[in-house]
């Protein structure tokens, strides 16, 4: 049978590729200021609970804002599909720049009081939940078909870069100017976000060959938006192995990791030559596709990656010595990388653009609501039992999402849509 070639748009006039792409660089460079600002703000946001309170307030602070960005994703998803992705960015992203300078003016008067940091963060973290279905709906109005693999992997990149710059960039402030400067160095990402949002082009859905919608309430578009997602061949078994993906790794990787750090007696530098070789690795398969726009049988290739990286992080809790597990950690950010990429790039492609704010909110609501749920799980696992037989565990439950993908024909057969001819690279 012949390989499933995924086409959501009409076909399109010859471009140019995304990373000559003007409209698509402005995209990506707000996007990144938005990213650095989000990093400088929770860098802010923890150094100014520490000096308002102890150790407990600060882990209230910081999970604050979990829970408005959890509860209301699947809504922000559904604004996004009802309005129009750039407005919601616009305004989203307007909203907590006046927030994060508001706080960083009545932090440079008074001392950071707990109450304040919590409901800035609740605050937050409900703007959140409609700036991430947003920013994800996007990128499928701004160029072709033939180029989302290679914003996909322009975007994950910009992510990683963001994770790096950001928190010495808040460090930096926090040291010349204490909490206040940092909320303030934050805040001026997000405005700078704002007039290179406002020049992005987008395209009309009529242009994908698609209508908009009929309106109805709000309840209404959320369950065509669910029943969609499961509905169809080859996002609904994407979303459901990231899911399980999601699920069965990130605890084990953010907080087994510090605790098999010290069962072994790694240390903290042996967390962070691990850490990094981890984000080395994912940061590398971004590049790959941002460079490449396309990698061969998509479907088969995002299983496979998908089954080493669940292989290693199985088995990094029994390497014997530090230098094994530093390689291991790049092979699985390797692995989940491209595995990731591709399951975005796929969904992206394949998704109507009229449902993708909502499919967006789904998947993140994976990674931002339900995946943190077994942060306290795997540290309760591995206090009882020790983290190589929960290591091992969470690997074999991540797997799972390997046999959804593989089960599916949709998934197997999967391919990214190929560079169309003329398009100047």
């Amino acid at each position: 049978m012949a390989p499933l070639e995924i086409q959501t748009a009409l076909p399109q006039p010859a471009g140019i590729t995304a990373y000559r792409d003007g409209n698509v660089l402005r995209w990506l460079t707000a996007y990144t200021a938005s990213l650095v600002g989000d990093s400088v703000y929770f860098v802010a946001l923890a150094w100014s609970a520490q000096k308002a309170a102890g150790p407990t307030e600060v882990g209230l602070v910081m999970a604050a804002g979990a829970l408005p960005r959890a509860l209301l994703m699947l809504g922000g998803g559904v604004l996004a599909d009802r309005i129009d992705p750039r407005r919601v960015i616009l305004g989203s992203d307007a909203l907590r720049c006046l927030l994060i300078l508001s706080v960083a003016a009545v932090i440079a008067l008074s001392a950071p009081a707990l109450w304040i940091l919590v409901a800035v963060a609740l605050v937050f973290g409900a703007v959140d939940a409609l700036f991430v279905p947003a920013i994800g709906a996007l990128p499928a109005r701004i160029t072709s078909s033939d180029q989302l693999a290679r914003v996909t992997g322009m975007r994950s990149l910009s992510m990683r870069l963001s994770q790096i710059a950001g928190p010495p960039i808040g460090g930096l402030a926090m040291g010349l100017g204490g909490p206040a400067a940092a909320f303030t160095v934050a805040g001026l990402l997000f405005a700078l976000s704002l007039p290179l949002l406002l020049t992005i082009r987008m395209q009309p859905l009529a242009e994908h060959g698609r209508q908009q919608p009929e309106p109805g309430t709000a309840w209404k578009d959320l369950l065509d938006g669910l029943r969609y997602i499961h509905r169809h061949r080859l996002i609904g078994p994407l979303v459901a192995a990231g899911a399980i993906c999601e699920l069965g790794l990130t605890g084990t990787l953010n907080v087994g990791m510090v605790l098999l750090n010290a069962e072994r007696g790694w240390g903290p530098s042996g967390y962070g030559w691990i850490v990094s070789s981890f984000g080395a690795g994912a940061a590398v398969s971004a590049a790959l596709l941002a460079i490449t726009g396309w990698l061969p049988r998509a479907g088969l290739l995002l299983a496979g990656t998908l089954l080493v990286g669940c292989t290693g992080a199985a088995t990094i809790a029994l390497v014997p010595t530090l230098w094994i597990a530093v390689v291991l950690a790049a092979v699985i950010g390797l692995s989940a990388g491209v595995f990731g990429s591709l399951d975005n790039a796929l969904i992206q492609t394949a998704a109507d653009p009229a449902y993708l704010g909502r499919v967006t909110s789904v998947v993140m609501l994976t990674m931002v609501g339900l995946a943190p749920l077994s942060y306290p799980l795997v540290g309760a696992a591995i206090g009882a039992w020790g983290a190589a037989p929960v290591f091992v565990g969470c690997g074999i439950f991540a797997s799972l999402g390997v046999v959804i993908a593989l089960a599916s024909g949709a998934v197997r057969r999967a391919e990214l849509p190929r560079q169309r001819p003329g398009v100047s690279t």
